[in-house]
This record gives structure tokens, sequence and C-alpha cells, in this order.
């Protein structure tokens, strides 16, 4: 397995991105949803995206808002990609001039609709199925299930992911990239920097082949 894409989702603070890319983030989130409890302000992003070094991708959150919003906070916050976390259609993301992750709920039991129709040039998130908080429940997915996704195209495994379960989700499921936001937080948009370490140190053992129980 090559690199392994990994995003720190959820940013609300300048010193938490800036750990987060000390210890090799790949990508930040930022949630634009005000649903989210982790919702930050587009100008607020800007100024932490702007003390980003080159190669951090920083990639917004949207659920189910209009295409010109999303086309805006894009380029107000300098996004380098977009994720698409409701219901939207492959139509939708073909308008949005940004790489693109689109989140798949997976449900037990339910093996996920019309993963095969969206583009190639979109990365599948799945993530546990929640229709009011839509991501950052902590809840694991079925690792299974998301191997076979993983299987059939680029998949970034989502889904309460910790220091604890890193290592072996990601050996179960083999997927291109990780995201965690509550698996490595203090409290709700405020990242806890022990956890954060031990998470990227959870990675770092799988790398050199270590144990990841």
């Amino acid at each position: 397995m090559g690199r392994l894409f990994v995003k720190i989702c959820g940013i609300t603070r300048l010193q938490d991105a800036e750990l987060a890319v000390e210890l090799g983030a790949s990508a930040l989130g930022f949630v634009f949803w005000p649903g989210s409890p982790r919702f930050i302000d587009p100008f607020r992003a800007k100024q932490i995206v702007k003390e980003l070094p080159i190669g951090i991708t920083p990639v917004g959150v949207f659920v189910d808002q209009p295409l010109d919003y999303v086309k805006g906070v894009a380029s107000v916050a300098r996004l380098g990609g977009v994720q698409l976390h409701g219901s939207e259609r492959p139509e939708y993301a073909a308008q949005v001039p940004r790489a693109v992750l689109k989140a798949i709920p997976l449900e037990p039991g339910l093996e996920p609709a019309g993963i095969d129709d969206w583009p190639a040039r979109v990365t599948l998130l799945v993530d546990v199925h929640d229709p009011a908080r839509k991501g950052g429940t902590g809840r694991t997915v079925d690792w299974s299930m998301a191997a076979r996704v993983a299987r059939r195209r680029r998949t970034v495994l989502a889904g309460g992911l910790s220091p604890d379960n890193v290592g072996a989700a990601v050996a179960a499921v083999r997927p291109f990239g990780v995201d965690v936001s509550s698996g490595v937080e203090a409290s709700a948009g405020v990242k806890d920097p022990a956890r954060l370490k031990a998470f990227f140190a959870a990675l770092g053992r799988l790398d050199s082949g270590g144990d990841t129980a």
C-alpha cells in the first residue's frame, strides 16, 4: 500500500491545523454546513487556510447547499477540494470546479446504492448512515462492506476512527485514505493534541509493519 491520504476534519482552530500538518496530514476539512457543531465561517477558515503550507489540501464540507454557495465559499476560503455530504447527485458534482469527495452512507446489511454512478474523478468517502448529523458521529462503519467499496474504486474511510482502531481499520479495508474528526477531539471542533499524536503514531506503526491491534 502506498502512502495513505489522511484528512483531519472539523478544523476550527489554527493551532489544531498546524499540529495536524506537522504530524503528517494530507488534507484538512472545514465544515460549512450550519447544522454541524463544527461549523466554521468561511472567512475564518480563509485565515487558517492561508497559513497552510503548499501540498496540504483544504477541503470544504457541504450538505445539500446551493451550488453557488459552494462555489463562493470555495473561492473565498481557497479550497482545494469539496466534500459533498448530503444527497447530491453526480450532475451536481460535475459542476463543482474542485476535486470532489462524495460521502456514501453505509447502512448495516444494505449494499451502498449508486456507487458506480459517480465519475472516476470523484473519490468516495464511506461513512455511517446518519440523516441528522451527517458525520462526526463517532460510530464505526461495517469494515467488510467498506472494503468491498474500496476494491471497486478510490475510497476514503471515515466513521468512528480513533487511535485505538485506525490500524485495524486500514488493514481490513485497504482504503486510499482515512478521515477522522470526533476520534481526535477534546470537544466538537477542538482537537485533542494527545489523541492526534496517537492517531498518527498508530498509522506510523502500520507503515512500519508493526502491531495494528
